[in-house]
């Protein structure tokens, strides 16, 4: 008796990537249409599951580069351009034979997959720090000056110490272990792009509470960036305990 159509249907969704191709031995001679459909979409499936392990084979270019080194950690920063908030900086040291797949830039995903490989990287990484820096000391001593000390307290809070930091741009100043600055890292290192999850979502989990505290400026949506909504809220209530003085000059006075 064939096997119906609906339940092939839901064997193919249960399925995971490495179960796909004996799904398509078993039903590739299956001639009904329906079937036919499902074992295209099952060969869509492995296709872009191998193009995925071929990216992130390439993203790993920098990791194989100093594998010599010995631990490599990936550093990135979120928060240095909004009108509130801190600035936070991630610090991670991935296992070396590390493929986790979809790590990305995390400007580039979807919030909901930020926070399934946030969960993964916390998981699946030798060490992981976070660094954050308050608004009133990024008045004190500038947006870069601020990027610069989380990234050296996510640096010291990692549970073992790197002996190379690929950095996503940026060359540290204090810092005594070796750095390599790698223009748009995050899209070109997995540790670089695991450290921009790591801090794009502790500082949206942040914000996601400080709009509890203040919900007239919606931080919940706008992270603190200089959103229209933001804006006007700025101008008709005025700053709040969170907000840059240094960066709203041009909204309100002082």
């Amino acid at each position: 008796m064939e096997k119906k159509i609906g339940d092939i249907k839901n064997e193919l969704m249960a399925a995971n990537e490495s179960e796909l191709p004996v799904f398509v031995e078993c039903y590739a001679r299956d001639e009904r249409s329906g079937v036919k459909t499902l074992v295209e979409r099952a060969r869509k499936r492995m296709e872009a599951y191998e193009r995925e392990l071929q990216r992130i084979e390439a993203l790993r270019k920098y990791e194989r580069e100093y594998a010599a080194c010995g631990y490599i950690c990936g550093i990135d920063e979120a928060g240095r351009g909004p009108l509130a908030g801190p600035v936070v900086a991630g610090a991670v040291i991935l296992p070396a034979d590390c493929r986790i797949l979809y790590l990305n830039d995390s400007k580039q995903l979807s919030v909901r997959k930020r926070e399934e490989l946030y969960t993964v990287i916390l998981h699946e990484a030798v060490a992981v720090g976070v660094g954050c820096v308050p608004h009133t000391r990024i008045d004190e001593i500038n947006i870069l000056q601020a990027t610069y000390e989380a990234m050296r307290e996510a640096i010291n809070r990692l549970g073992v110490k790197p002996d190379i930091l690929l950095n996503d741009a940026v060359t540290i100043p204090g810092v005594s272990i070796r750095q390599v600055p790698i223009i748009k890292g995050d899209a070109k290192s997995i540790s670089i792009a695991a450290a921009s999850i790591v801090a794009k979502v502790t500082r949206d989990r942040m914000m996601m509470e400080y709009d509890k505290l203040y919900p007239e400026y919606h931080f919940a949506q706008n992270k603190g960036y200089g959103a229209a909504a933001h804006i006007e809220a700025l101008k008709k209530y005025g700053p709040s305990p969170i907000h840059r003085t240094s960066f709203i000059g041009n909204f309100v006075g002082f």
